[in-house]
């Protein structure tokens, strides 16, 4: 039985990692933030969210005592963070300053090796922060790693599809080829460690690109080689598999795909348990907990935590959850909710129809055939005041008129406070665009930032992983069109809202920031004659 206990919703941007501690929970986003959980009732820590990336952060990982928790980003940093204080305690700069897409402690928590965007990885002693040893796996992005239980060697993994093990004097002592078609997207090792004379052995998930999750086994022969055999190929999922898991205990294993799902398998056997479909989008994050029968799934900006139960069933059926099977609690957990308006459109384009509908919606019937005979559309309706609905509409009732206008207020506010349109913020940086750009890769960014991105040596795309067959970037006219009509609409809502600012036709939204549940909307008063430059805000 898997049931769904909560839904965690703080993170504006795509949840990349979670982790897990004995009593924690991790989740780090393309918002640049990490955002730390009590695994016991799930609300945030006081000290939640982590602010110190100043890019998109890929991954989180705890030490085994949970007493720190280190981070790496697209800013080339990984960041390691006291779990008592929220505090930073060290960050370890790439060599080269390359995007570090992958970190991972040793068990023992004496090491951490984190790999970047230019094909290499470093090796730091975490005791001493210290840099150990630095490799080179190849011209393509590392995106994966993990360190074995045993402590004595760690596994790469590429976009060009390959697998290495290395020893911790950063000597490869194994390479599978070409393990997952078009690239491996994660990995992980199992805790458990068996040993037979001078032979130990261990196992190992990846996942990759070709919609597949492997199982393999490693056999360490000698310090200095080894040998690798393939268990299981999973291939349940029908699109790219981008991340993997084992349960503490071996018996389970997770994985979560572009296909929306997260399937769950007897990790010895091979055999398909679970098919979770809650997420609406693609999941990009699994973790268990290593103490608890909890696991965390993470797509988009969202984080569904599930409880696990025994997991391997006698005779059980493969495919989806029963129904019964799965619960929803969400008591305990804070979110916010992202819809613009009706129909998921700003107001501004809301037709005719929209516009009765959200009156009905407001228990405003009466008023639906007075806006039908009227022609009231969206825009229509942002600019009416009590003065045009006694004079112009002739609505008589003097509460129904300020109940409507209370009514359009909380809409323009929640629109003012609404969140940037995913498809105008550049992947980068996490901010709308002012000059998007295509790349080769078929996505927009801001040009500052993927210029900035291909300069660094990084040939690879930061949203696929896969290399750019050319540095050739494309003006997205149309997109940035679709921005600046996307603006103007900001601007007349603001003008509408914030009454109190003078000169309102000469200013413009510099940012509107969410922190802590917060909204924070700062605008731009450009000098005239009648204002001096200021910034006001408004919370």
């Amino acid at each position: 039985m898997v049931s769904l206990i909560c839904t965690l919703q703080h993170h504006t941007a795509d949840v990349n990692w979670c982790a897990f501690s004995r009593n924690l929970l991790a989740t780090c986003s393309s918002d640049k933030t990490i955002r730390i959980f009590s695994s016991l009732d799930f609300s945030e820590l006081p000290f939640s969210p982590l602010i110190g990336h100043g890019y998109a952060v890929h991954c989180c990982c705890f030490t085994a005592c949970g007493q720190y928790l280190a981070s790496c980003s697209t800013d080339g940093t990984t960041i390691v963070w006291s779990m008592g204080t929220g505090e930073m305690v060290t960050a370890f700069d790439h060599p080269g300053r390359s995007p570090v897409r992958v970190c991972a402690f040793s068990a023992d928590s004496a090491y951490l090796v984190s790999g970047a965007s230019d094909g290499t990885f470093a090796l730091w002693d975490f005791r001493s922060r210290t840099l150990r040893r630095t490799g080179v796996v190849n011209e393509d992005s590392v995106v994966a790693c993990s360190v074995s239980p045993c402590g004595q060697m760690f596994v790469t993994g590429s976009t060009n599809g390959d697998l290495g093990i290395w020893s911790l004097e950063a000597n490869q002592i194994h390479a599978e080829r070409n393990a997952h078609d078009l690239g491996v997207t994660c990995c992980h090792f199992a805790s458990q460690i068996h040993i037979e004379g001078e032979k130990v052995e261990v196992r190992l998930a990846s996942c990759g690109q070709d919609s597949q999750l492997k199982i393999w086994e490693i056999s360490q022969l000698t310090p200095a080689g080894c040998k690798m055999q393939l268990l299981h190929t999973l291939t349940a999922q029908s699109a790219p598999v981008l991340s993997c898991a084992f349960s503490p205990d071996g018996q389970l294993i997770v994985s979560s795909s572009v296909d929306k799902t997260v399937t769950v398998y007897n990790a010895s056997q091979g055999a398909l348990l679970y098919t979770l479909n809650q997420h609406e989008r693609y999941v990009a994050a699994c973790a268990f907990s290593p103490v608890a029968s909890l696991m965390a799934t993470g797509s988009m900006d969202v984080v569904n935590v599930w409880r696990v139960g025994d997991g391997i069933r006698e005779g059980g059926d493969e495919g989806e959850a029963q129904p019964g099977e799965t619960t929803t609690t969400n008591a305990s957990c804070k979110g916010k909710d992202r819809k613009l308006g009706h129909s998921g459109q700003l107001v501004g384009d809301w037709s005719e129809e929209d516009v009765q509908a959200w009156l009905r919606e407001e228990g405003l019937e009466a008023l639906v055939s007075t806006f039908g005979d009227n022609n009231i559309d969206g825009q229509e309706l942002l600019g009416l005041s009590k003065e045009s609905l006694a004079t112009e509409l002739n609505i008589d009732s003097v509460g129904l008129r300020n109940k409507l206008i209370r009514k359009i207020e909380e809409l323009k506010m929640t629109l003012v406070c609404a969140d940037d349109p995913d498809e105008f913020v550049c992947p980068i940086t996490r901010e709308v665009m002012r000059d998007p750009v295509i790349a080769a890769d078929g996505y927009s960014y801001e040009r500052e930032a993927i210029q900035s991105w291909i300069n660094s040596k990084n040939r690879s795309s930061p949203m696929t992983n896969l290399p750019l067959q050319t540095t050739i970037l494309t003006p997205n006219r149309t997109l940035k069109m679709a921005i600046g009509r996307w603006k103007s609409s900001q601007l007349c809502l603001c003008k509408s809202v914030c009454v109190r600012c003078p000169a309102w036709l000469n200013h413009s939204v510099q940012s509107c920031n969410k922190s802590a549940g917060r909204t924070h909307l700062s605008v731009r008063i450009k000098p005239n004659l009648n204002t001096a430059c200021g910034q006001y805000s408004f919370r």
